[in-house]
């Protein structure tokens, strides 16, 4: 697959699995993706969870997406985009409705403080279906 068609699959997948480390265990949970460009892979968190304590110890991490037989591992580092233009947007948007009621309503204190948003930059994805099975894995630069 080429770049643009796993940023395809990316978006029109968005639900993929997160690996950090905490220590030496690695930890998995389900995400939602909000933007994959090239710009990098954009999604969110709250401080208040072990995943923002996880990355800030240790930005190395791995996603998983899958879809239309393919599964799409991208590794990389996580950035924290501490911009509050960004963060508006993200809780404007229609997927993201749960977020502009907890930011309205004050359930997060302080939202601009509370609500973080990771990109991950430069990834490297490789890709997996039962026709490349045994193939050697190609890497891709997003």
């Amino acid at each position: 697959m080429r770049r643009e068609e796993i940023l395809k699959l990316m978006r029109e997948n968005p639900v993929f699995f997160l690996a950090t480390v905490e220590g030496d265990q690695p930890r998995v949970r389900g995400m939602l993706l909000y933007k994959a460009d090239g710009n990098g892979v954009i999604f969110h968190t709250g401080v208040m969870k072990d995943l923002y304590n996880q990355v800030v110890k240790n930005p190395k991490v791995e996603l998983c997406f899958n879809g239309n037989d393919t599964q799409v591992r991208v590794s990389g580092e996580l950035e924290i985009v501490d911009d509050n233009n960004i963060k508006d947007e993200i809780s404007e948007h229609p997927t993201r409705k749960f977020l502009k009621s907890w930011k309205e309503s004050g359930e997060l204190k302080d939202f601009y403080k509370t609500f973080v948003v990771f990109r991950l930059k430069n990834g490297i994805a490789s890709t997996w279906n039962m026709q490349n099975n045994f193939v050697p894995k190609e890497l891709i630069q997003l």
